[in-house]
């Protein structure tokens, strides 16, 4: 009898080879789906940590900002490995005016021992050609310049740089030595990336070789040679090696007041980030499987069932049940096969696509990229899955052929006949509701599901992307409650008269508060903590809090969430805080965001202390100018004032042109952004399936149940009345589906973007629904009824004398 199976399996692939096309490209879409989203999901989760094993990454960034510092005698320390130089001196390029493409880098191991790049094209620059640089991907992409082509820099005369200082020079005019150089590579490094040059929103960076700041050192330094010079730098023992180095730099320099910008702290923030989208791409695959199962098992089901009703004679000369299953499930076995090879193709050929996102940007290998686990997974799993669908769907063929299972009845279908509801209406809730039995079974779960997946699953991406248009159109989300800054001050000189500039700021009518941001690094027990001072005029500065309030006096501090996390002080915990001139013991009042400064500390490491507690903690200069390493002043504007009228203004008021400018948004919102693409993907496919079960739901129920329509129509049910039966199955699938699926879905949406808020971190604020919630529903019900047309006009055309004498 094998051999009639195996007979069996030629006809029958003859005579459904549509169907079974049909089958196989279903399996194709589904399969091909779900295996691209998890192999893109463990691609981009493991791409920081690919990029940061191949590339010796910096674990600190030091920043003294001291003209002279001596950086041998860094290299000399025990927990040091390699450091690269980076000098504070802008890059500017004749044929890209305007833009931030990062800082000149020195010394030997620039490149080499320390942030190796990984070479997407191309070469490194040769460390002795100062003709010559590499470029990120970022830069590539967006100024159309590659490898080979040629960039001219524009150098500064070192008596211009001396008076450059911290002046924006976009505002000079380059007044030096013009230097043609080459792109010889396109490549990536951990450093470029949490430094933001290559950052998605920004212009991209460029590396240059270490020979050009050794030709032209006095045109980046100055004629004094005293131009701020930073350092990168590759610790023996990582992360936990922090501690000890700053220790000994402090020893060393006498200094406790150095910047150390913690890579490894960062790129920890980094992989955290690209981790939550890979977890959303795997959510999205674990979605995409359970349509996969309704979809494409309930085709396998009715093609396995199609079969078995045409196995009646050969089961009358011999043939078992068993190989009944057997010859039912072998043509959709081998439609999967098919399928399976063919969704394997497509994930290979969008791997170039991916990883997406966050990761995207640390990719060492982007291009093609085969997932050996996934593809085995894969081609066993779904021919497999294929095949228990296929046998289900003959065995529940075979036992309602029988006609044992009992028709059960819905309550509210019954509840509806007895208080005399309209024929249709009953007829209509018993097709959505019931499940029916023998020939006219119709499977009704799998539609109810749909509809409140599809409704759900859109309301939840909805809610979800409002958000995150939210927090991308309101930076005080991210603590960012200025529209306005100027830089007045650097290593304890202010650049203007400040106690004079505040109260003219304060008086603009646009203006609603100003706060003088002095900023200085102390340690709040053993942890470096950039402190900010709260100093207002006008109405009062009121940082975004996380849990507390702002400090009020002189012994109180509010830190920023990773500060506090680091030093493990909670609200009312008193902390010991050293500063340039002493100790003293804060309460902790408030867990704050603070204001970003690039390279320096982002908006959720630091701290807010008073004027008066900072001047205790760093002391006092004669005059008007305490001790700080960097004097900002903030502006917050009032609603609906425009900051460019307002700056433009104020620069005349004081008469410092140029002196105001609007801030960065925060580093968060560029990453924010990346996931917004994956609800919108994930709503989309819910859509279809919802779409595409209660379609199934209606068709297949006017196809199962002719009988009894026809039976309807011979007892005086109308043409009208036919098609209002159907309307009235899929008016009650909808409205399933919006009783159910709105609340879940606002709810869901609102718990995973309150997830992506503290994890972020950042304000949650409920991402409003309402909108979504009304259009949903008349969107749901007319989806609903449009599915329903077609079934409607099949139930009204039916020739009700065949239907009977086929029954």
């Amino acid at each position: 009898m094998n051999a009639a199976v195996a007979s069996w399996l030629r006809l029958d692939l003859r005579r459904r080879w549509r169907s079974l096309l049909v089958l196989a490209l279903l399996v194709a879409l589904a399969a091909g789906t779900v295996m691209t989203a998890v192999a893109a999901a463990r691609r981009g989760a493991s791409a920081v940590d690919r990029l940061l094993a191949q590339t010796l990454p910096a674990t600190v960034v030091a920043q003294p900002n001291q003209p002279g510092f001596d950086w041998d005698a860094v290299r000399a320390l025990p927990e040091v490995e390699a450091v690269a130089e980076v000098v504070l001196s802008d890059l500017v390029i004749e044929e890209l005016p305007g833009g931030f493409y990062g800082y000149p880098i020195g010394g030997d191991e620039a490149m080499r021992a320390i942030e190796r790049p990984v070479v997407l094209e191309g070469r490194l620059p040769d460390p002795t050609r100062p003709d010559e640089l590499a470029v990120g991907p970022v830069f590539a992409g967006k100024s159309g310049f590659g490898v080979g082509d040629t960039l001219t820099l524009r150098l500064f005369a070192p008596e211009t740089q001396d008076r450059l200082a911290f002046t924006d020079p976009s505002q000079v005019e380059p007044d030096g030595p013009i230097v043609k150089v080459q792109i010889v590579g396109v490549v990536r490094s951990p450093g470029q990336l949490l430094s933001g040059d290559e950052a998605p929103d920004g212009d991209g960076g460029l590396l240059t070789s270490p020979a050009l700041l050794d030709a032209y050192g006095a045109n980046f330094l100055g004629a004094s040679g005293e131009g701020i010079v930073n350092a990168a730098i590759r610790l023996r023992g990582g992360e936990a090696a922090i501690p000890e180095f700053r220790a000994a730099l402090e020893q060393l320099t006498g200094r406790p007041d150095i910047g150390i910008w913690n890579l490894a702290d960062e790129a920890r923030r980094v992989r955290e980030a690209s981790n939550f989208e890979s977890d959303a791409l795997l959510v999205f695959a674990v979605a995409a499987g359970a349509a996969a199962v309704v979809l494409v098992g309930q085709a396998v089901a009715r093609l396995a069932a199609a079969v078995v009703a045409d196995l009646p004679v050969l089961r009358a000369l011999g043939m078992t049940p068993g190989q009944m299953i057997w010859a039912a499930a072998g043509g959709p076995l081998g439609a999967a096969v098919v399928g399976t090879a063919v969704g394997t193709a497509a994930m290979v050929a969008m791997s170039r696509s991916f990883p997406i996102g966050t990761a995207a940007f640390y990719e060492p290998d982007p291009g093609l990229d085969v997932d050996p686990p996934v593809v085995l997974v894969g081609a066993i799993a779904v021919p497999v899955a294929v095949a228990v669908a296929a046998a289900g769907g003959a065995v529940m063929a075979l036992r309602s052929a029988r006609g044992t299972r009992p028709r059960r009845r819905s309550g509210v279908v019954a509840l509806a006949a007895r208080s005399g509801a309209p024929v249709p209406v009953v007829v209509g809730g018993s097709f959505a509701l019931e499940p029916g039995r023998g020939a006219q079974a119709v499977a009704v779960r799998p539609a109810l599901i749909g509809a409140i997946a599809g409704i759900g699953g859109v309301l939840a991406a909805t809610t979800f992307s409002n958000g995150v248009a939210d927090a991308a159109d309101h930076p005080e989300r991210f603590g960012q409650v200025h529209e306005l800054e100027g830089f007045v001050g650097f290593d304890g000189e202010d650049f203007a008269p400040v106690a004079q500039l505040l109260p003219t700021l304060a008086a603009d009518p646009d203006v609603a508060s100003v706060n003088s941001g002095r900023i200085g690094v102390a340690d709040v027990g053993v942890a470096p903590v950039t402190l900010y001072t709260l100093d207002s005029a006008g109405l009062p500065w009121r940082p975004v809090l996380v849990e507390g309030r702002s400090p009020e006096t002189a012994d109180e501090i509010a830190l920023a969430p990773t500060s506090a996390g680091a030093t493990g002080a909670s609200v009312g915990d008193a902390v010991q805080v050293t500063g340039t001139a002493g100790t003293r013991k804060l309460t902790v009042t408030g867990v704050a965001f603070v204001p970003e400064f690039p390279s320096h500390n982002n908006y959720v490491s630091g701290g807010w202390v008073t004027a008066n507690g900072y001047d205790e903690l760093f002391g006092q200069d004669s005059g008007l100018s305490p001790g700080f390493k960097f004097h900002i002043v903030y502006l917050a504007l009032a609603p609906g004032a425009d900051p460019q009228v307002v700056a433009s203004r104020l620069g005349r008021a004081i008469g410092i042109e140029e002196f105001l400018f609007a801030p960065d948004p925060p580093s968060p919102l560029a990453q924010i952004r990346q996931i917004v693409a994956f609800p919108v993907f994930l709503a989309w496919f819910l859509a279809v399936l919802a779409l595409g079960t209660v379609g199934h739901a209606l068709a297949t129920a006017v196809r199962r149940r002719r009988h009894d329509v026809a039976v309807l129509r011979a007892v005086g049910l109308t043409r009208t009345q036919s098609r209002a039966v159907v309307l009235t199955q899929a008016t009650v699938l909808a409205l399933i589906g919006l009783v159910v699926g709105i609340p879940v879905g606002v709810a869901l949406g609102r718990t995973v973007w309150r997830y992506v808020a503290d994890t972020t971190p950042l304000s949650y604020v409920p991402p409003a629904a309402l909108f979504a919630v009304l259009l949903a529903i008349p969107v749901a019900l007319l989806a609903a009824n449009g599915l329903a047309a077609w079934p409607g006009h099949r139930a009204a055309s039916l020739r009700v004398g065949h239907v009977l004498r086929a029954e």
